[in-house]
């Protein structure tokens, strides 16, 4: 293997290791000898890669920052309705969420950060306003029922999204995560949008061929 692909797969192999390990027990109550013992890796090839412990978990929250920014333009280029965006976007976070403890890692670790840290920056409020958005041009479209507060829509879907990721983590692993997701959107969006309004497009990971 050349010595670029060895370093590569040293560093995801960390970044798995320590992200199985914060999935698992959360940032501080992870020690790095575990991190070590569960790649199969020395202190001297971690500091290669990695300065810190805290270095590990912020190249995480990048992960997941960058995931997420490139399903909402994934969902965003597919010419569907707001509606079925939004439906398309949630229903992938969390099938992506369930499979890939990689992401689960990074966003837990980016919770508890904006939880210890007030005042920070909040991704919750960032996703309650892209929510938003896509509610607001669904209601100038006309796929709302009248007198449905986009932002009152936007606030359920990710209060109940939160929620569900929390219960899930707790007791499946977040297993059961697209499942809860999907129950929050089949009660939820029937609720707010216009009898003539229909759940249209693919709603997987991957347009049809």
């Amino acid at each position: 293997m050349p010595q670029q692909d060895r370093a590569h797969a040293t560093r995801e192999a960390i970044l798995r290791a320590a992200a199985e390990e914060f999935d698992r027990l959360g940032y501080e109550r992870t020690s790095l000898t575990a991190v070590l013992a569960r790649a199969g890796l020395t202190k001297g090839a971690f500091y290669f890669h990695f300065p810190s412990k805290a270095a590990v978990a912020d190249a995480l929250v990048e992960r997941q920052s960058e995931l997420w920014a490139q399903l909402r333009e994934s969902w965003r280029a597919r010419g569907l309705d707001p509606l079925s965006a939004l439906h398309g976007m949630f229903a992938e976070s969390a099938d992506r969420m369930a499979a890939d403890v990689v992401l689960r890692a990074g966003v837990r670790l980016n919770a508890d950060r904006e939880v210890g840290y007030p005042g920070v920056p909040s991704t919750h409020v960032m996703w309650e306003k892209l929510v938003a958005a896509y509610v607001i041009e669904a209601a100038e479209r006309g796929d709302l029922r009248a007198g449905v507060d986009p932002e009152a829509v936007a606030r359920t879907l990710c209060s109940a999204a939160l929620g569900s990721r929390l219960i899930s983590s707790a007791t499946t692993a977040c297993a059961d995560f697209p499942s809860r997701i999907r129950e929050v959107l089949g009660h939820v969006l029937p609720c707010v949008a216009s009898s003539a309004w229909k759940l249209s497009g693919s709603q997987t990971a991957s347009e049809p061929s």
